[in-house]
């Protein structure tokens, strides 16, 4: 597109890594609110303040800043994996591990939502980008936490741990999904880092009752009727 033509506009010379995060920034904040189809490379420098040259020469192109910008600013879910997938943590470890690093990122504040924003967008007006997002990040995440579950049930995977796995991660999952809804119903909930902190405790002593039950239920099932 014309808009796409590189950019002859001389602008102060700016450290590599600060003009990156610029354009990471910018590109966040207009791919989240425009989508990628009708936000322009020109736009993106613009807003951030640098050479449009930069995008080729960091990115790659208009599709690599998009890929960047929907999986650098949090993070992989395979970057936590280790976190909580070890065979020596007991249950209580492992979930409250797995619900810190999920959780922890509410602590970035305005990021997250910018961030959501984006993924929202994905889902509506997709570019692939999500899907590659579920089979390389989401589903080893996923699998990671149908080993922990396996192992303490003392059971081998099956449909029954996976649907356990879905029930746990969900309350989580609705943390960033309903967050304008908590905070108009209960402000406080997840207001400051110590909050935030709490309600990671109590997510984990809610899933350890949840994996409890299913024990139970296996344990019933193999009664003799």
């Amino acid at each position: 597109m014309a808009n796409d033509e590189p950019d002859s506009t001389r602008r102060p010379r700016i450290d590599g890594e600060v003009a990156r995060a610029r354009l990471l920034d910018a590109a966040l904040r207009l791919f989240g609110e425009r989508g990628f189809a009708a936000t322009s490379t020109r736009d993106i420098a613009e807003a951030a303040g640098v050479n449009l040259a930069a995008i080729r020469y960091y990115f790659g192109d208009k599709q690599g800043l998009y890929r960047a910008t929907f999986t650098e600013p949090l993070g992989s879910p395979t970057d936590d994996i280790a976190l909580y997938d070890q065979p020596q943590f007991s249950l209580q470890e492992s979930l409250t591990a797995f619900y810190g690093s999920f959780l922890h990122t509410l602590k970035r504040g305005e990021l997250v939502r910018l961030c959501m924003r984006l993924h929202f967008r994905e889902m509506v007006e997709p570019t692939g980008v999500w899907a590659t997002e579920i089979e390389q990040g989401i589903r080893p995440a996923h699998e990671a936490l149908v080993r922990v579950l396996a192992r303490h049930l003392a059971v081998p995977v099956d449909e029954e741990v996976h649907r356990l796995a879905y029930v746990l991660v969900a309350p989580a999952i609705q943390v960033f999904l309903a967050r304008e809804v908590i905070d108009a119903i209960t402000p406080s909930l997840l207001a400051t880092p110590e909050a935030i902190d709490r309600h990671i405790q109590r997510l984990t002593v809610m899933a350890q009752t949840l994996v409890q039950a299913e024990a139970a239920r296996r344990r019933h099932d193999l009664q003799p009727t």
